[in-house]
């Protein structure tokens, strides 16, 4: 089982909520966060005085995943969110040691 992170531009979300969706992923948490990477922020005009905006507006998406379908995860992610321009965002993919879920007891895939 692998962890699935990824960093979207807000207005991405609902579509790869939606791809995850096709592909069986049942569950997915979703945080807005701020960040920046190559993008470094941009400046805007407020009130005729401009600012640096440091930390830009992203989605971060979390989804449990089973192996099998890790690598149909991370295509329909990249499919759906990417936008060819700078900012796009990134996936990152981690081991998951156990997965539990508390309703039932249900333990490793079986609690996805």
């Amino acid at each position: 089982m692998k962890l699935v992170t990824a960093i979207v531009k807000p207005f991405k979300l609902d579509d790869v909520r939606e791809a995850l969706s096709e592909i069986g992923v049942s569950g997915v948490t979703v945080t807005e966060v701020k960040g920046f990477g190559r993008q470094k922020g941009h400046t805007e005009l407020y009130r005729g005085a401009e600012y640096v905006v440091d930390f830009l507006p992203k989605a971060k998406i979390e989804a449990a995943v089973a192996d099998e379908h890790l690598e149909q995860a991370i295509e329909a992610i990249i499919n759906v969110a990417n936008t060819g321009k700078i900012g796009d965002g990134k996936i990152f993919v981690t081991n998951l040691e156990q997965v539990i879920r508390i309703r039932t007891g249900e333990t490793g895939e079986e609690a996805l």
